[in-house]
């Protein structure tokens, strides 16, 4: 199988940065221009581009939009958005907008019935993103953290509908300190949905692992990468070869 590798834009105040463990004042800000970074991962070669509007996470509604849109206008590989979409409408009006498929995080874990409305709406559509810290899923841009398990969450919305599930394990995003294989793979293997793993993704080696592990456990399907990618620790073209 061929995994799918995902560069990430991750927009703060309308640039491209990358957080540490999601601090927002742990920023470091890569480009200034996201429709142009978002080119330059497609002339790489990567097939989508995952965005997330940060502010729009601790807002609770989207507040970068028109960076988003400049993303939009300026690839032909499909988008996948998140942050502070937390309604039908804000769904509905994004992929109008030419958004492939709408990731709902916080909305997916404090209101399943969204989830499964938006499925039914727009099936194929709907990725459901489980960020986890210690194990327990973080909401509102990652500055609440429920009593509710990862896994308990994946299994709740597994017959929704959704199209994929993305595992972020928080204390190692933007850390460059490797993925939390074993997490990973305890979630994807108790799941029928495809699990993309997200969170510290630090080079090539990282890849390698992610796609020996998919021999045995088919729902990984792929991987975010992001500060490894900006930073020039991971080479796209070697990258997508692994994969």
């Amino acid at each position: 199988m061929t995994l799918t590798l995902y560069p990430a834009i991750d927009l703060k105040d309308g640039a491209c940065v990358r957080l540490k463990r999601g601090e927002m004042d742990q920023a470091t800000i890569y480009a200034d221009d996201p429709g142009a970074q978002a080119a330059a991962w497609e002339a790489m070669g990567f097939g989508w581009v995952h965005v997330v509007d940060l502010n729009g996470a601790f807002a609770g509604k989207p507040v970068n939009a028109s960076a988003v849109r400049s993303i939009l206008s300026a690839v032909k590989i499909p988008v996948q958005l998140g942050g502070g979409i937390r309604d039908l409408a804000g769904i509905e009006a994004w992929l109008a907008a030419g958004v492939r498929r709408v990731i709902l995080g916080s909305a997916a874990a404090k209101n399943p019935a969204l989830v499964r409305e938006a499925c039914k709406e727009f099936p194929g559509k709907i990725v459901v993103g489980i960020d986890a810290r210690g194990g327990m899923v973080a909401t509102e841009g990652w500055a609440e953290t429920s009593s509710l398990a990862a896994t308990a969450l994946a299994k709740q919305l597994e017959d929704a509908g959704i199209a994929s599930i993305i595992y972020t394990d928080i204390a190692r995003d933007g850390m460059l300190s490797g993925l939390n294989l074993d997490e990973t793979i305890t979630l994807a293997a108790g799941i029928s949905v495809p699990v993309i793993a997200s969170g510290g993704v630090a080079g090539l080696a990282d890849i390698v692992t992610l796609k020996a592990a998919a021999q045995t456990t088919p729902n990984l399907s792929g991987a975010i990468i992001g500060r490894a990618l900006y930073d020039g620790r991971l080479n796209a073209a070697e990258a997508l070869e692994a994969c």
